[in-house]
């Protein structure tokens, strides 16, 4: 037996040795920053989620979803537990809704539930004319702030509310939940990989039928249709689709939109009729500083044939995609079909079998949940969270030139905006 023979067992001892100190070290730094690691609980004041949107999206599918599953962890290994308390005017729907979730505080008392300390982060779900009050009073009391979109009727109050956080220099935020949803987090991917090559355009449609309540009951709430009441879908839909644009595909250069009220007429809550003073259907064509031309459609007078309530397709010189709110399609140059056109004779290819799923192979969490995660890591820890009021000024912004550009019908520049 050779030297070096004899001499490998001893090497392999050493080895293992090393191997041994190495992981019981990793395991004792580990256990040293558990023992670090705290629970921080977090009150929330949570103004306006007895409503559709508030209730399930903010209330129950983050937040609650956040505490059953132990809190939300930061890059330093604390825990976050957020510990809501509901407000609002109605001190019945809040008893309702607070006992069906099993939950023990709530208040018609806005201003005592902002003079206690404990409560860090008020949140604002209410309707837009509604929301100015509540946020200054925050702003005021030093909370961090999270709002719903759009973050006012105005770009004149939303820049207000932008300019007042900063002097008092808060933390704040804005929903923009799209950019979370799993057909749009394929859809980055791609973009991100380099699939599309150049992208040219995005053709975006969104919307469905909402029944007048005359024959069925209508699912959405009747202030929708009121213009006097914050409603239309201009000032709803096209705040989405700004940040949608502005962080997928480009920063926004100019608009031209045309908006209809196609319904006259509908039933509110309680049975009676009213007439609808605000646009239900949006029709917007958006460029980009780059040169990238977008297109969104969006209605709740239109009935769905398409692969889901919104699709964006994007076509670029290398290939296309089409998501949706859950799956996203690609199809690349070589898998293009050549299309020849005849009307003459029926077309025997099936345009649909061509794409191919586009994944990023990460599973994806509720869009609301991942972004009230990545505030509360913001507003507790510090972490990186650019969707601030500015960026829900955008919307607004956005929201504001389509409306002009539908009254004087032309094209309107998008200024940068600044506070």
């Amino acid at each position: 037996m050779s030297l070096r023979s004899r001499q490998e067992p001893v090497r392999r001892l050493q080895r293992n040795r090393t191997d041994a100190e190495s992981a019981s070290a990793q395991v004792a730094t580990e256990y040293e920053q558990i023992q670090k690691a705290k629970t921080m609980d977090v009150g929330i004041i949570m103004n306006g989620v007895t409503g559709r949107m508030g209730t399930r999206q903010h209330l129950v599918r983050s937040i609650l979803a956040i505490r059953s599953q132990g809190g939300v962890k930061t890059n330093k290994g604390d825990v976050i537990m957020p510990d809501p308390i509901l407000v609002g005017r109605n001190e019945e729907k809040l008893r309702s809704l607070a006992n069906q979730y099993g939950l023990k505080k709530y208040s018609t008392d806005l201003d005592t539930c902002l003079s206690d300390p404990y409560n860090q982060i008020y949140f604002d779900a209410q309707t837009t004319n509604m929301r100015k009050v509540g946020v200054l009073k925050a702003i005021r009391a030093g909370k961090s702030l999270y709002c719903e979109k759009p973050l006012a009727p105005n770009l004149e109050e939303a820049l207000l509310l932008c300019r007042e956080a900063a002097k008092a220099k808060v933390i704040t935020g804005v929903v923009q939940d799209k950019l979370w949803l799993p057909g749009l987090v394929k859809l980055k991917h791609l973009i991100d990989t380099g699939f599309f090559g150049k992208i040219l355009s995005v053709r975006g449609e969104f919307g469905y039928w909402v029944f007048d309540g005359k024959e069925k009951p209508c699912q959405r709430p009747s202030w929708n249709y009121r213009k006097e009441d914050g409603g239309g879908i201009i000032t709803d839909m096209l705040c989405h689709w700004r940040y949608v644009i502005d962080n997928l595909f480009g920063p926004v250069s100019s608009v031209s939109c045309l908006g209809a009220t196609h319904l006259e007429s509908r039933i509110d809550e309680n049975g009676k009729e009213y007439k609808c003073t605000a646009d239900d259907s949006a029709y917007a064509t958006i460029t980009c500083e780059n040169g990238v031309v977008c297109h969104f459609n969006s209605s709740w007078t239109v009935r769905v044939r398409r692969d889901d309530l919104l699709t964006i397709q994007v076509d670029g010189t290398n290939g296309s995609a089409v998501a949706g709110l859950h799956k996203c399609v690609a199809q690349s140059a070589a898998e293009t079909p050549t299309c020849v056109w005849n009307p003459d004779v029926e077309n025997p290819e099936n345009y649909f079998e061509d794409w191919n799923d586009a994944s990023p192979g990460t599973p994806v969490d509720n869009a609301f949940k991942v972004q009230w995660e990545l505030f509360l890591k913001h507003a507790v820890a510090s972490e990186t969270f650019p969707w601030t009021f500015l960026e829900g000024a955008k919307g607004v912004q956005l929201a504001e030139l389509a409306l002009r550009s539908w009254e004087e019908r032309r094209w309107i520049d998008v200024p940068q905006l600044e506070v």
